[in-house]
């Protein structure tokens, strides 16, 4: 897979896990509103999305060694699977109660950084469980700050 390529594809699977669960996880605690947790996974899809592309087009200028149509393929491959990985978080929401729909959230994306995780100790030819619970201790950690925060706004506000 092209190194442009590959870029968009991980920063953008691992944001788009990271983040919305995080966001998801945050308002549902604080406000248990369906409508809530919609708009914010939708807001993800699509605002986040677009600036993390920004975000990696500059960081790949600024290496100054990437070619333009490097650029825009991290860059665009960034925002499609931002947008995708982000968006795939509404069909639980859509389909089951909001409480059901996170639990299910959580799995769907502690399965998508272990298939990412995965792939990355394959490549770098390094113990993969050592990758996967890297990886996966961090995402647990932002769940669980996320849901503490959202339940101090729901407490003091």
């Amino acid at each position: 897979m092209r190194h442009s390529i590959e870029v968009g594809l991980s920063f953008g699977l691992t944001s788009g896990v990271i983040t919305t669960l995080g966001l998801m996880v945050g308002l549902n605690s604080g406000t248990s509103s369906r409508l809530a947790v919609i708009g914010g996974i939708l807001t993800i899809a699509i605002a986040d999305a677009l600036s993390d592309g920004l975000g990696i087009h500059i960081s790949e200028e600024s290496e100054n060694v990437h070619s333009k149509k490097e650029i825009w393929e991290s860059t665009i491959s960034t925002v499609i699977v931002k947008f995708f990985i982000a968006s795939s978080f509404l069909v639980p929401v859509l389909l089951f109660s909001l409480q059901l729909a996170i639990i299910i959230s959580v799995f769907w994306g502690c399965f998508l950084l272990c298939i990412m995780s995965y792939r990355i100790a394959l490549k770098q030819k390094i113990n993969p469980l050592s990758v996967i619970g890297e990886h996966l201790l961090i995402a647990i950690i932002v769940i669980l700050l996320a849901q503490v925060v959202g339940a101090l706004i729901s407490h003091l506000f």
